[in-house]
């Protein structure tokens, strides 16, 4: 029986050892190429193969600015002063949740959300928050905030089966990325809490309020 334990315990460290070193060739092999598709464009596919994944790639330089400062302002107010974590921002989140006795603020910073998006899955457990953290530690190690920015922008949720900011400029305004607006990247900024709801009910009072703060504060966001 202890044999037995031994031989269990050794091989689950091996696959989270393997699942360490997968983390990091991925990492190290995006840092100068695109990335194409992440776990969670594959787990929606894998669920609704029928309808196709809706994605285009952009370099930084082809992302409209007015973008990057809605997003930093909406998500992650701290990106450029923080090493992957938010420590006042989840402190100030587990507040909220327990006043509120249900999850109403996350905490997660853009890094945290796209090491999720990458490699992780939606469904809350200890051990994908463990491996979260690994994932953003390793990133913010491996790359520049502007890359983690970049790579973001690009494989964040828009909508049912829309991913990364081209994408859902094209299906929410006909253009490209390029060229958005501010009230149009303040609107697609807004919806990244519930894409798939507000897709649909673009005149829900929460979403124009939310859009309105980000209107408000992205002024004073400031991006790579």
């Amino acid at each position: 029986m202890k044999a037995f334990i031994v031989r269990t315990l050794l091989i689950l460290v091996c696959l989270v050892l393997l699942v360490q070193l997968w983390i990091f060739a991925s990492l190290a092999w995006w840092r100068t190429h695109p990335v194409e598709t992440t776990m969670m464009m594959r787990i929606d596919y894998w669920s609704h193969s029928s309808a196709p994944i809706k994605h285009e790639w952009r370099d930084y330089d082809q992302i409209s600015d007015y973008m990057k400062h809605a997003v930093i302002a909406a998500e992650d107010g701290k990106f450029l002063q923080h090493k992957g974590f938010d420590w006042e921002g989840m402190q100030f989140a587990l507040e909220r949740n327990k006043d509120k006795g249900k999850v109403v603020a996350g905490g997660s910073t853009v890094s945290q959300q796209l090491a999720k998006n990458l490699f992780l899955f939606n469904k809350r457990s200890f051990a994908r928050k463990g491996q979260e953290a690994a994932a953003t530690w390793m990133m913010e190690r491996m790359w520049s905030k502007e890359r983690i920015l970049e790579v973001y922008l690009n494989s964040v949720e828009f909508g049912d089966h829309i991913y990364g900011v081209e994408a859902a400029t094209q299906h929410y305004f006909g253009k490209s990325s390029r060229s958005l607006t501010r009230e149009q990247a303040a609107f697609l900024a807004a919806i990244l809490p519930n894409p798939k709801y507000y897709q649909d009910n673009r005149d829900d009072r929460k979403l124009r309020y939310r859009k309105g703060l980000i209107l408000k504060y992205m002024r004073y966001s400031h991006i790579p």
